[in-house]
């Protein structure tokens, strides 16, 4: 909890999805994040083996999980993310020099 007595979450709470938001848009950010959260772990884990090389049982076991994880994570997500820019439709040929002039 913060100073205000409020809870922090990795998300902000201003962010809100649309209803026009395509579902694969949200499967393709939620897979970003378990790929950045299981990265960042995986660094944890990785420092803390080498820098206190904990001697529990379990942690030769435990701590290379995160990079598992990850090695899942990095193919769903970019065949997620190739999908969903394959589902978005390409603009329409008569707006492309409108954007253009208005871009200049």
């Amino acid at each position: 909890m913060n100073a205000l007595g409020r809870r922090m979450s990795c998300s902000s709470p201003t962010r809100r999805h649309s209803p026009t938001t395509p579902r694969i848009t949200r499967v393709v950010q939620r897979t970003g994040r378990l790929l950045c959260w299981t990265l960042a772990a995986g660094m944890t884990t990785a420092t803390t083996d080498l820098l206190l090389a904990p001697q529990a049982p379990w942690w030769h076991i435990v701590w290379p999980l995160p990079w598992y994880l990850t090695s899942l994570a990095i193919p769903a997500w970019a065949l997620l993310r190739i999908r969903e820019k394959a589902t978005q439709r390409p603009p329409d040929e008569e707006a492309l020099p409108g954007s253009w002039d208005q871009a200049a």
